[in-house]
């Protein structure tokens, strides 16, 4: 019983001294904010260059930038619930193409590519991760990804 009391005395002191605080800061204006007669800062010439927050050798290259996005996909593809199968019998291991007009391409393990126009842009940012490289051929791409 005692202990109850004395847990209540002390929640009631701490909430005193919390609303004593937030009372003094409401009347006392906070020293690194001027008040409402201060001056208005002068405006910055129109002149002056702001640099941009990175630099460009830190910057990710934008969607323009780049002229395809690429991904593994070890497992069977399914497109509308059948298994797609490249006509010399692959049916995994692919290497899924997001072109730069939106359109997704295929290329097997064997190298032949084609264009599936079941696929979209949606579908291929649903099911790729983020970039985690950027390589500056076609061939080391491939390299980078196991074909």
């Amino acid at each position: 019983m005692f202990r109850r009391n004395r847990a209540d005395r002390e929640f009631r002191d701490a909430q005193r001294a919390g609303q004593a605080v937030l009372a003094m800061h409401t009347e006392l204006p906070l020293p690194d904010c001027p008040g409402p007669h201060a001056a208005p800062a002068p405006a910055a010439p129109e002149s002056t260059v702001v640099p941009d927050f990175l630099p460009a050798d830190f910057r990710a290259p934008s969607r323009q930038d780049v002229s395809e996005f690429m991904m593994r996909w070890d497992l069977p593809l399914v497109i509308d619930g059948e298994v797609h199968q490249c006509h010399c019998g692959a049916y995994r291991n692919w290497i899924v193409f997001n072109m730069r007009d939106d359109s997704v391409w295929l290329r097997c393990e064997a190298g032949h590519e084609a264009k599936e126009s079941r696929l979209d842009t949606a579908w291929y940012n649903r099911n790729s991760g983020p970039v985690d490289h950027f390589h500056p051929t076609l061939g080391e791409g491939l390299r980078h990804l196991g074909h």
